[in-house]
């Protein structure tokens, strides 16, 4: 009998060869990657959880409805809250999610549905919004300084806060929506194009909706992002201290993440509670937000 009949799998088990190489057992290369990686997750894990708790630990004593309540007093932080910050970060984060969200969408439509990639143009457009999303955050600063609050003249106020968020979050939603409308199948764009639909008629009715949770939940995370902010809002002359809520756009703002490095700049220990609870808020938001996507994603995502 022939060797390569002598090594087929038989119906007591597999090949010999089978047998040897199952008796090897895992590479220790294979294994030494397999706990490198656990190891780097473990310290990754354990540091995030020390910093959770330390942070709650922190601020336990002030998480209370005077933190959000209350606006910042520097004679008297026992009495301090965090409701101008609150307030600047809805008014800040609201203008941002009206100023880029549409813009995004639009501009992944275009790429994704209108324009040539064959183009130069066109081709120029998506390396530059690719580049776009890696830039630091304080290179959007220093142009919402320059362009925005000094060449338009809009000055330290609520919509220059909101602009140059919207310019730093702007590629991330762009990219993620055409991501989104990238995995909607051909198969429904030419059945809808079949049964005499036109162009934007397809897009509307068929290629949005199947691809609304991944745009939404691209966004949401964008915005997370957005919401954490501080370094361009300080450069943009953000204030530290407010003790007023924002009544337009044109109204001067503090946020969070602003209020929170003013406290920690602080030398007395109350002011370290204070800003530890305000970052326990904070962080109570954007898991909200995240935990919001992750629904999102999960209730109306399909497989195709």
């Amino acid at each position: 009998m022939s060797p390569r009949v002598m090594d087929q799998p038989t119906a007591t088990g597999p090949a010999p060869e089978a047998r040897r190489l199952k008796g090897r057992g895992t590479p220790w290369r294979e294994r030494f990657f397999h706990l490198s990686l656990w190891a780097s997750l473990a310290v990754g894990v354990v540091f995030l959880v020390s910093l959770l708790v330390y942070v709650v630990v922190e601020g336990w004593p002030r998480l209370d409805s005077r933190l959000w309540s209350n606006f910042p007093d520097i004679i008297d932080p026992t009495q301090a809250g965090a409701q101008s910050a609150i307030m600047g970060t809805v008014w800040v984060i609201g203008f941002t999610a009206l100023y880029c969200l549409p813009t995004g969408v639009l501009t992944a439509i275009y790429l994704e549905e209108y324009a040539d990639p064959h183009r130069w143009w066109n081709r120029a457009v998506e390396i530059n919004i690719q580049n776009l999303a890696a830039v630091p955050s304080i290179v959007y600063g220093i142009l919402g300084l320059g362009v925005i609050s000094r060449g338009l003249g809009f000055g330290q106020t609520v919509l220059t806060a909101s602009l140059t968020l919207s310019l730093l979050v702007l590629p991330v939603v762009i990219i993620s929506s055409r991501e989104a409308i990238r995995a909607v199948p051909q198969s429904i764009r030419q059945a809808s194009l079949a049964l005499g639909a036109t162009q934007w008629q397809t897009i509307w009715r068929q290629v949005l909706p199947a691809a609304v949770p991944g745009m939404a939940t691209g966004s949401i995370l964008a915005l997370s992002r957005a919401i954490g902010e501080a370094a361009p809002l300080l450069l943009l002359g953000g204030l530290t201290f407010i003790t007023f809520n924002p009544t337009g756009v044109h109204s001067q703002f503090t946020v969070l993440p602003i209020q929170i490095f003013n406290w920690i700049s602080q030398s007395r220990a109350e002011f370290v509670a204070l800003a530890s609870a305000a970052i326990v808020i904070l962080l109570v938001i954007l898991l909200a937000m995240n935990s919001f996507a992750i629904w999102l994603r999960n209730r109306y995502s399909r497989t195709w």
